[in-house]
C-alpha cells in the first residue's frame, strides 16, 4: 500500500471510530433513560418563567444550543454563562425560572455558586453530568446522567462523546416538551417568521397583494385603449372592471386581448365589456399566500383579484408577487 493510500485509510478509520464511540456513547444514553427525565420535562412543563440553561467551555456551548432549542420549541430558554453571571448576569435569574445546569465533572466553582444563587431564589435546578456523586448533581432536584465511557479523542480529553451526549440530552428534552405542549407547525412558524417556513405558514394575501393606487383597475365604461393603458402601467398583465360600488365585475387580461382580437380584428373602437371575462374569481386578504399560490397554480392564472366578504375589491395578486416574498 502506497503512503498516501495508507494515509487515507488511518484517516477514514479515524472517522469511522469517533462515529462509533460516539453512536456507542448514544446507545450507552438511551439504555439509562428513566423516570428522572419524566421528572426533568415535568419541571421544565411547570416553569412559569424561563428555563435558564447555564454552562462554561464546551459544555457552555453545548448549553447555548440546548438554550435556542428549547427557545424554538415552545420552551422559553435563555443561555447564561457560568462566569458571566458572577459578574452581573445572575441579575436575569427571577424566582419564576428553573435552572438547567450543565457540567461533565459536575465540579465547577462558577456553576456552583450559580446553583447557591438558584437555591436562594428557591429556583428548581436539574442538572446534567457526568458524574452522579458530584457536588452539582447531590446540589440539583434532578440529575440526569450523561457520563461517557470514553471519549472519542484518542487521548481520552478533548469533550467529544461526552458533549454529544449532552446535546443529544437537551435535544430530548425539547423534543418531549414539544409533544407535551402540542406543539404544531404552526408554532414553530411563529418563532421562525424569517425562515422558509415561517413564510409558508404565516404570510397571508394582504401582506404580498397589491393594494390601492397599485391595483389595475378601470370602470365599465373604459374604451379597450384606457384598460391597455392600466394593464401597461401597473404591469400585472391585467386589469379590473370595477362598477361604482366597487364590485369586480370582469377582468381583462393579456388572453382576452388576444382572443379580442382573432374575433373582432379592429378594437379600437370597442369597450372593455366587449372583451372582459365576467364573474371574475377572486380571493380572501386572509387566505394563506401559499394556499392563494395553489388555487392559481390549479386554475393556470397568473394573477387573481383579492376581495372582502361583500365582493369588494381590494387588491390584486400576481404569482411574481408570491415569488418576490419567497413563498414560493
Amino acid at each position: 500500500m502506497s503512503e498516501t493510500n495508507q494515509l487515507a485509510a488511518e484517516i477514514l478509520a479515524s472517522g469511522e471510530q469517533t462515529l462509533a464511540t460516539e453512536a456507542q456513547a448514544l446507545h450507552d444514553l438511551k439504555q439509562r433513560l428513566d423516570e428522572t427525565f419524566v421528572q426533568a420535562v415535568g419541571m421544565l412543563l411547570a416553569c412559569r418563567g424561563r428555563v435558564i440553561v447555564c454552562g462554561l467551555g464546551k459544555t457552555g456551548h453545548i448549553a447555548r444550543k440546548i438554550a435556542a432549542t428549547l427557545a424554538s420549541t415552545g420552551t422559553p430558554a435563555m443561555f447564561m454563562h457560568a462566569a458571566e453571571a458572577l459578574h452581573g448576569d445572575l441579575g436575569m435569574l427571577t424566582a419564576q425560572d428553573m435552572l438547567l445546569a450543565l457540567s461533565h465533572s459536575g465540579s465547577g466553582d462558577e456553576l456552583l455558586t450559580v446553583v447557591a444563587a438558584a437555591h436562594r431564589l428557591n429556583v428548581p435546578v436539574v442538572a446534567l453530568t457526568g458524574n452522579p456523586k458530584s457536588d452539582l448533581a447531590q446540589l440539583s432536584r434532578v440529575h440526569l446522567d450523561v457520563s461517557v465511557t470514553n471519549e472519542a479523542c484518542p487521548m481520552n480529553l478533548a469533550p467529544t462523546a461526552s458533549t454529544t451526549v449532552a446535546l443529544a440530552m437537551g435535544d430530548a428534552l425539547a423534543v418531549a416538551c414539544l409533544n407535551a405542549r402540542g406543539f404544531t407547525p404552526e408554532d414553530f412558524a411563529r418563532s421562525h417568521p424569517a425562515g422558509a417556513l415561517g413564510r409558508r405558514l404565516l404570510t397571508r394575501v394582504r401582506d404580498v397583494m397589491r393594494q390601492g393606487q397599485a391595483i389595475p383597475q378601470v370602470g365599465p365604461s373604459a374604451s379597450i385603449t384606457q384598460a391597455l393603458d392600466e394593464m401597461s402601467r401597473k404591469g400585472m398583465g391585467m386589469t379590473a372592471v370595477v362598477n361604482e360600488q366597487g364590485i369586480a365585475i370582469g377582468i381583462f387580461t393579456d388572453g382576452d386581448l388576444r382572443r379580442l382580437i382573432e374575433s373582432a380584428g379592429d378594437i379600437r373602437g370597442l369597450n372593455v365589456t366587449n372583451g372582459m371575462s365576467h364573474h371574475p374569481q377572486h380571493i380572501s386578504p386572509e387566505m394563506l399566500a401559499v394556499d392563494a399560490a395553489s388555487t392559481m397554480d390549479e386554475r393556470r392564472i397568473s394573477q387573481i383579484l383579492v376581495a372582502d366578504d361583500a365582493g369588494k375589491l381590494i387588491g390584486a395578486l400576481h404569482m411574481h408577487d408570491l415569488m418576490t416574498a419567497k413563498v414560493l
